[in-house]
């Protein structure tokens, strides 16, 4: 399958703003991207390419007075099959987790585990583990929230979506992560293109989303599996730019200083 996809992103600024962008396909799809990826600015800046400590792609700019526009178009070769199901993945115990997926078991920025620890126990610890418990996770955060694009607060914690009950695809993930994190289950956010590829096509379409990722051990060894409590079903043609801790270690721009998002337009379509 071959999937065209991009964005035309512009913002407004009132004096020179050092930003980080987080807009590049991630690493690990690279080998998929069929035309060239490029990154395009207008007005043309200065520009230098970092890989951040979760190994994401990341560029380093400063943006001009007034405004500037950030701009891509490419295809992506993708397999066309939805995300794995595994039944059978079982959970690993703390003390057999590689060092480097422990920092996925603990409190972030918008995963206050200790807000929900209790709660968690409560809900789940009497269920099965591994994948089963993971998606009775899902499951619950997909009943319990209410989608809303008119409700998009980006201060908005785990424990604030879990109270209020209402949000957008990043409020699903956090949710999802922080209560998965409180069963001693390893979950990261991640985030990218999620077209509409496979299912009726939503009326306000939502090709940039977040779901997350566990760390389970399946038939072929320890992995991570992709889950989204926002959709809570197998999805076809996701394209992942960036992983982290929670939504502040991938946000597709940083900003030092103030800038206005004057133009957000992505793109994820199927080619025939």
């Amino acid at each position: 399958m071959r999937i065209r996809t991009g964005f035309d992103i512009a913002y407004e600024t009132t004096q020179p703003t050092p930003m980080i962008l987080m807009m590049s396909v991630h690493p690990t799809r690279m080998r998929d991207v069929l035309t060239p990826h490029v990154l395009t600015f207008d007005p043309p800046v200065q520009t230098r390419e970092y890989r951040d400590d979760f190994g994401n792609l990341c560029h380093r700019i400063i943006a001009p007075p007034g405004r500037l526009t950030v701009s891509a178009d490419f295809e992506v070769y993708d397999s066309g099959l939805p995300d794995p199901f595994v039944p059978e993945a079982r959970q690993i115990p703390v003390q057999d987790l590689p060092d480097e997926v422990l920092v996925y078991l603990l409190g972030s920025r918008y995963c206050d585990t200790d807000k929900l620890s209790q709660t968690a126990w409560g809900l789940f610890g009497a269920g099965p583990e591994g994948w089963w418990r993971v998606q009775s996770i899902v499951d619950y955060v997909h009943n319990h929230i209410r989608f809303d694009y008119q409700r998009a607060d980006a201060t908005r914690t785990a424990y604030d979506g879990f109270m209020q009950r209402e949000g957008v695809c990043r409020d699903f993930a956090h949710l999802a992560i922080t209560l998965c994190r409180c069963m001693n289950i390893p979950a990261r956010y991640a985030t990218g293109y999620l077209g509409d590829i496979g299912v009726p096509k939503d009326p306000a379409p939502m090709d940039f989303s977040a779901w997350f990722e566990v760390y389970l051990d399946g038939p072929g060894g320890p992995q991570w599996y992709t889950f989204d409590a926002r959709h809570n079903r197998p999805r076809i043609g996701r394209i992942v730019m960036a992983r982290g801790r929670d939504a502040t270690d991938v946000a597709i721009s940083t900003n030092f200083g103030f800038a206005h998002l004057a133009r957000f337009e992505v793109h994820t379509d199927e080619l025939i």
